[in-house]
């Protein structure tokens, strides 16, 4: 009958110790852990002065994949990428785990995918005189960036100066939620174009 201590078995990943028990890291037959646990002469394993099997893989990454084995769940720090965990959990041959780990990053990928495909690039035209150029810029708002101005010449006399007029171009990106739902933006903007067109008056 083996003894309390003798369940036990201390690795040192990376210069991390770590001690868990026999009947986790046996848990899958095929695993490394398994085979390291049964010492089979095919793989060959070496033990640092405290006893502890010395495996030169990243602790970080170990922790979560030890976990698994003790519970049965994946639970991953936000610190660490689901893609580290993965390729401990395939050096260490635990055929669940990986599938588990594989499904995670298609989903999110998945899910990262649909606000792309949804995004539109959309570009305004706005026409300005020179002294309204600051105010314009200065009050863009919902999004909207500026891309070009383009000079269109003088349409417009102020007493005895000409005022240069501008058509300024700016773009944002609008998803499919925000166009269905851009009524008071479209409120906003014609609001702002009002006022500019005020100016003038």
């Amino acid at each position: 009958m083996a003894t309390p201590s003798n369940n036990w078995v201390k690795l040192n990943v990376g210069g991390t110790y770590f001690l868990t028990t026999k009947q986790t890291l046996c848990r899958h037959p095929n695993s490394f852990l398994h085979r390291l646990c049964a010492e089979d002469p095919d793989l060959p394993s070496d033990k640092d002065d405290s006893g502890a099997y010395m495996i030169d893989r990243d602790p970080r990454y170990f922790g979560p994949v030890l976990n698994y084995l003790r519970h049965g769940k994946l639970i991953i720090d936000k610190d660490l990428l689901e893609e580290g965990v993965l390729e401990e959990a395939e050096f260490y041959n635990i055929d669940p785990l990986v599938k588990i780990i594989k499904e995670r990053i298609q989903s999110r990928e998945a899910r990262q995918k649909i606000p792309l495909q949804s995004k539109k690039h959309v570009y305004r035209v706005l026409q300005c005189h020179e002294d309204e150029l600051t105010q314009m810029v200065s009050t863009m708002s919902d999004g909207w960036r500026f891309e070009q101005l383009i000079s269109v010449g003088s349409n417009y006399n102020y007493g005895s100066e000409d005022q240069a007029e501008f058509l300024c171009v700016v773009s944002r990106d609008v998803s499919d939620s925000q166009e269905q739902g851009a009524g008071g933006t479209e409120q906003s903007d014609k609001a702002k174009t009002l006022r500019l067109q005020g100016l003038r008056m």
